[in-house]
């Protein structure tokens, strides 16, 4: 299925980043350590590296036949022992077995990590030379087979090589699915369009420079925050795109369902994803035990299917890791229940749109949320005048009315609670409302019912 090469020097993090990328391909693992286990130093290695991996992994020591220890998804840690074992042993052709190890990865999610060749001169003696010209060329073959391969150094992993990370699966959203003449029942903003308060803000200059500086003050006023820690994006999706070169994660957790950009932008920036499965049974409530210790990234949304309260969201801190909350829809939750916006916390970044409660989808008007040092991150690495004139302007009028805005809300709630009443009328229909101007509806056949409705004339 696949190959990939993890490459490093010693105590490099090589290792570690690997086991990370295992932990994102999901399923079990099996942990294929090539170290001897009856050399008392090497043993205590081994125990360090089983106590950091999670305790369902499976640990096999491998012998000469590499390929053989392959299955489901596979770590072999480390190349170079492995070699070392095998002139030690005096048995087996290194070659020989890479070739066997490249075919087994046809039906495997295979990783490697093996240490990276020398850099400077030979050694003095013919078996480190040997084992050192068996290290290259064995490396060098692995890389030209790989799908891809990584260097790390530092505990920061380099991409050498890899395919076009593909996700127009993640891309891809409802109203693509919307024909001429439809009715647009995919894109969630509230129906009537912008507000009269709101287009005579945006009866502005448009002949400068975008200058977020008022619009930053006037959004820190509303969350009670200071201007230095608001970040003003090109829409809520923008921020989120920007989250793998402004925080670097080693491991991202995506928490889903739930907006799909922040998951497709870490993955074109070559960061490891696991999937995190809220469970309908549950409400979709959060369960911070489900997500991975290992993630030092984990994006949500709230209120997604539900509105989760702020004590189980900050569930999901630990030491070294970063919680981005998506709060695009939390305008339309009358008292804002559950949003921590308002709250400066080193570790948690919230992202948040007035695109959908004053139906401007086209003025894209987004920012972030976060400490002044997360938020300079975010900073380095936005285009310049990312946010239009006409998104500053909406922003900056948002400050003036925030009574319009709770008046939104209460009217998001009506309308969703009419819309439910007559959804329970329809036998065989599951129905979770959420806190938005949205439901998830479960139906037997989802295409015959979105070709009956298209025939009647309903959508």
């Amino acid at each position: 299925m696949s190959l990939t090469l993890v490459l490093g020097g010693t105590r490099s993090g090589k290792s570690a980043h690997a086991e990370r990328l295992a932990v994102a391909a999901g399923g079990p693992v099996r942990y294929v350590a090539t170290a001897d286990p009856g050399d008392g130093s090497m043993d205590e290695r081994i125990r360090a590296h089983v106590a950091r991996r999670p305790a369902g992994w499976e640990t096999v020591v491998a012998a000469g036949d590499l390929a053989a220890t392959v299955a489901g998804t596979t770590l072999i840690d480390g190349l170079g022992t492995w070699i070392g074992g095998v002139l030690h042993r005096g048995e087996g052709d290194v070659a020989v077995e890479i070739e066997r190890l490249i075919d087994a990865a046809r039906q495997a999610a295979v990783i490697v990590v093996a240490e990276e060749a020398g850099q400077g001169m030979l050694p003095l003696d013919a078996l480190s030379r040997r084992w050192l010209d068996l290290l290259g060329e064995s490396v060098q073959r692995l890389s030209d087979a790989a799908e891809r391969v990584d260097y790390v150094v530092a505990g920061r992993s380099i991409a050498l090589s890899g395919p076009p990370v593909d996700v127009a699966d993640l891309r891809r959203h409802g109203d693509r699915d919307v024909r001429p003449g439809d009715a647009d029942h995919a894109v969630t903003v509230l129906a009537g369009g912008p507000p009269e308060w709101l287009r005579a803000a945006l009866d502005v200059a448009l002949d400068r420079y975008p200058d977020d500086t008022e619009a930053r003050t006037a959004t820190a006023m509303r969350h009670g925050r200071r201007p230095d820690e608001v970040v003003v994006t090109n829409g809520a999706a923008e921020a989120l795109w920007l989250l793998g070169p402004a925080l670097r994660p080693s491991l991202a957790a995506c928490v889903h369902p739930g907006f799909t950009e922040a998951e497709a932008g870490l993955r074109a920036h070559r960061v490891p994803v696991i999937r995190v499965q809220r469970d309908p049974d549950e409400g979709f409530a959060l369960n911070p035990t489900a997500v991975p210790d290992a993630a030092d990234l984990v994006v949500l949304g709230n209120p997604g299917f539900g509105l989760d309260p702020a004590h189980a969201v900050l569930a999901l801190r630990r030491p070294g890791r970063v919680i981005v909350v998506d709060e695009a829809f939390m305008e339309m939750v009358p008292g804002e229940a559950g949003s921590l916006a308002g709250e400066s916390l080193p570790d948690v970044i919230v992202v948040r749109s007035l695109t959908k409660v004053l139906s401007v989808p086209g003025l894209r008007v987004g920012y972030a949320l976060a400490s002044a040092e997360m938020a300079r991150r975010f900073e380095a690495v936005r285009p310049p005048w990312s946010a239009n004139v006409l998104a500053l302007a909406t922003l900056t009028a948002a400050v003036a009315h925030t009574a319009d805005l709770a008046a939104l809300a209460e009217r998001v709630g009506r309308e969703r609670e009419d819309l439910c009443e007559r959804l329970a009328g329809i036998d065989s229909l599951r129905v979770w409302p959420s806190p938005a101007n949205y439901v998830l509806v479960e139906v037997s056949d989802g295409p015959a019912v979105v070709a009956a409705l298209r025939e009647q004339g309903r959508i």
